[in-house]
């Protein structure tokens, strides 16, 4: 159904965008105003909801585009500014017309201020910094204005090269002080000479950066302004050029050399949103969501600054070939800087795969099933995907002797829409899943019309803030069904939309410029079958409990211009009535938890992390910044305590997987880590007691009603 919706919306488009594309030409810049005109005319016939390109489209773009390539405000004057905002309100104008001027302006002076650059941060840091002066430097580039003179400018440059660098002469000193007590005979070095090391240390970094930069052809900065129109419809929706295009084929697939994470760009670095299981991250378990790398060096050779740089330039330098080594300074999300080495690899696909372990529990034992994404092969849907593999897993649960079943869609960042609906069914007789509508028309409902029901025991949904898009819509039709109680965070995602990848090449019938490349459109968008959207609003747990990433801003509402949230009719469905004792239970679970010492702490340090990220102004104070390290360090330190956690619950691999670990040691580890890991969750925990709530409700009541009839 997915390929002939788009087949159907590319012969819509292909049937009118061939009168107006094949026989326009252009004087000037043709591949870039051909890319332009084709774009916003996909973007204002396609799009599920389009914008008016006016005047304050036009002023958002302004903005935006700025901010995109000049994020920490070290290259502009406010003279700069002052002049390209003569197009300020023209924008919208020259989108229609395809009129690059406003472009053609700022790269032009781009090209020249970062050549001014090079000569301030030479400059800066041919002397030596005064760690004994009182300053501080506030790292929210947002709310700063830009420098008014050169010499603003330098003086802005300054303190960013000495923020950039005090952390560096501070790992100078302790490795020397390491030394010492390691080796007697170690001479040491006096602080003036390690702190020329330090700022010798940063100017490399940039000199790299600048090299870097310096190969960076126009047409890749024209990807940036087209970009940030697009991005004025939503952050979904994206134009790939022909090699970004090539590279989302390749991770769509599943297969692709790196570190394993998905990326976002800030102001100062790359933060990981997305920890793709089996990877060198997630094997290594030294990196998290939150974190943000700041700088990226190959296996030992001095690390290039990342701050300021584009994205997809970044992950050029962290992604490589399978061995070879990558070389991380990160922010974690309590504050403290740290370097991290990591062997890219292939990223496993096998730890992306469903997999399901049994719990004991006094003398009863449950089921779990982790399913990291809702995965398919597009091309041979009975190849494998996830919906065929969790009624599996389910079936060999069952004959295991499984009480009640939790599905964990923690960090799931959803996948096919067909195997939701699928997997649904196993757990409910037949009806509707999910909603979907497109613009300007009916409603679609996708439904399960299979009678057979696979588990019809208690079940346990477990979400957070990074279950997005596919399983949100599972969690949330088991909501409205009342067939699940879901546990987790106070809301999910919030993705509720759809896009489909549309080739340019197939829109423009005669094309002399080679491949256009693609964009990826958000043409739907999801209703849970209560007639609730799930955009923006997420799923909201029945049982919600705190974790660390409470107050840090994560979700759709945090991204820029999301889709509005709205609501629809609801679809005809009839709630579950295999529980007796339904709204008692979860009652119940809301009541133990908000006793729980260990989601007490989780919530203290999930503050404090928020804290920590508020934290905007750094001393430039040597003993200052000794000091505030020294109590983030403690602090942190104070938090680990929560890994010690022990549910005392027994977690062990099903039949067919222990036969298997005698040919595959590796297999028998990855489980093991992560029964280990089971084992310290929480949540996990509260979802067995939320079962065996269920089933002695569903026992007792049953017997009573047998009794009474």
């Amino acid at each position: 159904m997915k390929k002939n919706l788009i087949l159907g919306f590319l012969v819509i488009l292909i049937a009118v965008a061939s009168c107006s594309f094949t026989n326009k030409s252009f004087e000037n810049d043709d591949k870039d105003k051909l890319l332009l005109d084709l774009i916003t005319y996909i973007l204002e016939r396609g799009h599920y909801e389009p914008k008016d390109i006016n005047d304050d489209f036009s002023v958002n773009v302004f903005e935006d585009f700025i901010d995109v390539i000049d994020p920490t405000k070290r290259y502009f004057l406010e003279d700069d500014i002052l002049e390209f905002e003569k197009y300020k309100f023209q924008i919208d104008d020259q989108i229609k017309n395809t009129d690059i001027s406003f472009f053609n302006l700022v790269y032009d002076r781009l090209l020249l201020r970062m050549e001014n650059a090079t000569d301030i941060y030479k400059e800066v840091l041919s002397e030596p910094f005064d760690y004994s002066i009182d300053e501080s430097i506030n790292i929210d580039y947002k709310e700063q204005s830009f420098a008014g003179s050169k010499q603003d400018l330098k003086e802005r440059w300054r303190k960013q090269l000495k923020y950039a660098t005090i952390g560096t002469y501070d790992a100078k000193l302790k490795n020397q002080d390491l030394m010492l007590e390691e080796d007697e005979e170690y001479t040491s070095l006096p602080k003036e000479e390690l702190e020329l090391e330090a700022r010798k240390e940063t100017k490399n970094t940039l000199d790299e950066y600048f090299d870097f930069v310096s190969d960076l052809q126009r047409k890749d900065w024209f990807v940036y302004y087209i970009n940030t129109i697009v991005d004025e419809f939503d952050p979904h929706t994206y134009y790939f050029a022909p090699e970004d295009k090539e590279k989302f084929d390749i991770s769509m697939s599943g297969k692709f050399e790196g570190i394993g994470a998905r990326l976002q760009k800030k102001p100062e670095g790359a933060k990981i949103v997305e920890i793709i299981s089996g990877g060198p991250v997630w094997r290594d378990q030294q990196l998290e969501v939150g974190d943000e790398i700041l700088k990226v060096g190959q296996g030992g050779e001095v690390p290039v600054n990342i701050v300021g740089m584009r994205l997809e330039d970044a992950i050029k330098l962290i992604k490589g070939p399978k061995g070879t080594v990558v070389d991380l300074t990160v922010r974690k999300v309590d504050g403290s800087v740290e370097e991290i080495s990591l062997t890219r690899d292939v990223v496993e696909l096998e730890e992306s795969y469903a997999k399901s372990a049994t719990v004991k529990k006094e003398n009863n034992k449950y089921g779990i099933i982790n399913l990291p994404k809702f995965y398919v092969d597009f091309e041979d849907y009975g190849e494998r995907n996830a919906a065929t593999d969790v009624a599996k897993e389910v079936e060999l649960l069952k004959e295991e002797g499984i009480e009640g079943l939790v599905i964990d869609l923690r960090d799931n960042g959803g996948g096919s829409l067909k195997t939701v609906v699928e997997m649904a069914g196993l757990f409910i007789k037949d009806g509707p899943v999910v909603q979907v509508r497109s613009s300007g028309k009916e409603k679609d409902v996708y439904e399960d019309k299979d009678e057979r029901i696979q588990w019809d025991g208690p079940l346990v949904i477990l979400v957070n803030e990074l279950s997005a898009s596919a399983s949100e819509i599972l969690a949330a039709a088991m909501q409205d069904y009342k067939r699940a109680v879901v546990i987790g965070s106070k809301q999910t995602f919030g993705k509720g939309t759809v896009q489909n990848v549309i080739p340019l090449e197939n829109i423009v019938r005669s094309n002399e410029h080679g491949d256009l490349g693609a964009i990826k459109l958000t043409t739907q968008k999801f209703y849970r079958i209560n007639g609730g959207s799930t955009q923006l609003e997420g799923v909201k747990s029945d049982v919600v409990v705190p974790d660390r990433y409470s107050y840090i801003d994560l979700g759709e509402r945090d991204q820029r211009n999301p889709l509005s949230w709205d609501k629809i009719s609801p679809a005809d469905y009839k709630p579950w009535d295999g529980y007796i004792d339904y709204e008692a239970t979860i009652e119940s679970s809301t009541k133990r938890m908000a006793s729980n010492p260990q989601l007490a702490l989780i919530e203290e340090n999930a503050k404090w992390l928020k804290e920590q990220q508020d934290t905007n102004v750094v001393s430039l104070n040597f003993d200052t910044y000794k000091k505030e390290e020294k109590a983030d360090r403690e602090k942190s330190k104070y938090f680990k305590s929560i890994s010690d956690y022990d549910s005392h619950l027994t977690f062990e691999s099903l039949k067919y997987e222990e036969e298997l670990f005698t040919q595959d040691p590796d297999l028998r580890e990855k489980r093991n880590r992560w029964h280990n890991d089971l084992a310290k969750d929480v949540y996990v925990e509260e979802a067995i007691n939320v079962l065996q709530d269920l089933k002695i409700n569903n026992i007792k009541n049953g017997k009573l009603a047998s009794v009474k009839g």
